[in-house]
């Protein structure tokens, strides 16, 4: 039987066949055994293609800069699994998610019959939620894993609902286009509660699912709204303001493009769900927000490295104009490695015209991964004509790279989250 955490986790890997098994009735039916109540006096569920984990980021922020105590579960983690439970800020310890996982794994085999058949991801949930409510928390924020309506995280009725973006990932689950995955997305609310857009043209879908269970719909661009105020780039503010409230803001702590709008989506949430978060936490939260690998900006020898998880064509446009927006003196040199189940050319394509030399490499911490040859090889079109290289793995890739770089050149880590936690492995011990 498993002791520590590592095996654990190993153990976990093996129990189900598949990675992801959508459904809810397995997890609903272990948290029955476990007699879990709910996680929180109010929970927030976040969906939505990109920026779940800066959404979650920034409400917890401002909730913990309000006084509450706050729980958020994401994932997928970069460097530790601990990572994705927290409680008060602090990822939880080895020892309670083993304590966690013992007590699933007794409810799992409770009974006569087969033992109830659980993923890698549903143990985390049932965990999360396990140390949540021993927490007695104010407030409890869940990630969404995939999707949405089959997803774990939704047995928790929501008081609010975040459907963040709606665009093209994971389609052999979801569905071939928005309008599929926004009506996947859209299983996380609940009647006469509300649910913030995060995006101002959410599919049709979203919308009928918000009109026909009587969810209260409240729509970026509509509902609440961004507006840019006078300043240069070290004064940068911004106003979020809706009917009857505005606020003046500074620029987030999470630099991107998209990252104002996925503020403003923790704001309406927050907002929506009315418990008295007052303006100077959600400046405070709003400014020291923090999220590793989101156009992460780390220095070497005078050659900046950014490190993104970008890994979808929405993603990566979104990198795209913020390097455009922040434009470096040299060349921009890419460290590039994703999934092989990726639209791979259409991650690449925004940034095209950004990159001067392009560093392939290797993923092998995950079956799904590529190597650099196969890499090499599906993106011969995307990349014609331009400067190519390939390493077998991201350290030796941003090693190469990086010996390669002047002062004032840019290095840009992004494809996975695994592109990335290889990458912060490798500058943390190099």
């Amino acid at each position: 039987m498993a002791v520590n955490l590592e095996q654990w986790l190993a153990y976990q890997q093996r129990q189900h066949p598949d990675a992801i098994a959508l459904g809810l009735d397995r997890v609903r039916e272990l948290a029955g055994r476990l007699g879990l109540t709910g996680p929180a006096r109010h929970v927030i569920t976040v969906a939505g293609t990109n920026g779940k984990g800066s959404t979650v980021a920034f409400i917890e922020a401002i909730a913990r800069a309000a006084g509450l105590r706050v729980g958020a579960y994401t994932s997928p983690h970069l460097l530790a699994y601990n990572e994705r439970v927290r409680i008060d800020g602090v990822d939880a310890d080895d020892a309670a998610l083993v304590s966690a996982f013992e007590r699933i794994e007794s409810a799992r085999t409770a009974g006569a019959g087969e033992p109830v058949a659980l993923t890698y991801f549903e143990y985390g949930t049932l965990a999360a939620l396990l140390l949540f409510e021993q927490a007695r928390l104010d407030l409890a924020i869940l990630e969404v894993g995939l999707g949405g309506r089959l997803d774990a995280v939704n047995i928790i009725d929501a008081d609010v609902a975040v459907i963040t973006t709606v665009d093209l990932d994971h389609q052999a689950l979801l569905g071939v286009d928005r309008e599929a995955i926004g009506f996947e997305k859209a299983g996380i609310m609940r009647a006469g509660k509300p649910v913030v857009l995060g995006e101002a043209d959410p599919p049709a879908s979203v919308l009928r699912h918000a009109y026909r269970i009587g969810a209260s719909a409240i729509r970026a661009g509509c509902d609440f709204l961004i507006d840019d105020l006078p300043g240069d780039d070290a004064q940068a503010r911004w106003r979020w303001r809706e009917p009857g409230y505005a606020i003046e803001l500074p620029e987030p702590s999470l630099s991107a493009p998209a990252q104002r709008a996925n503020a403003a989506a923790a704001i309406a949430a927050l907002r929506a769900l009315d418990i008295g978060i007052d303006a100077a936490a959600i400046v405070t939260g709003v400014r020291t927000a923090r999220v590793p690998a989101r156009t992460q900006r780390i220095e070497r020898a005078g050659v900046e490295i950014v490190i993104d998880v970008a890994h979808n064509p929405q993603a990566a446009a979104q990198l795209a104009a913020w390097l455009a927006a922040h434009r470096c003196a040299g060349t921009t040199r890419a460290v590039f490695s994703a999934l092989g189940d990726k639209d791979l050319g259409g991650i690449v394509a925004p940034l095209l015209g950004q990159v001067g030399h392009w560093n392939l490499c290797g993923l092998h911490d995950t079956p799904r991964g590529l190597s650099a040859d196969a890499l090499a090889e599906r993106l011969g079109g995307a990349l014609a004509g331009a400067a190519v290289t390939s390493h077998t793995d991201v350290a030796t890739a941003l090693a190469v790279a990086l010996a390669a770089s002047l002062p004032l050149d840019r290095l840009l880590v992004f494809g996975s989250f695994h592109t990335a936690a290889d990458a912060l492995r490798a500058l943390a011990t190099g």
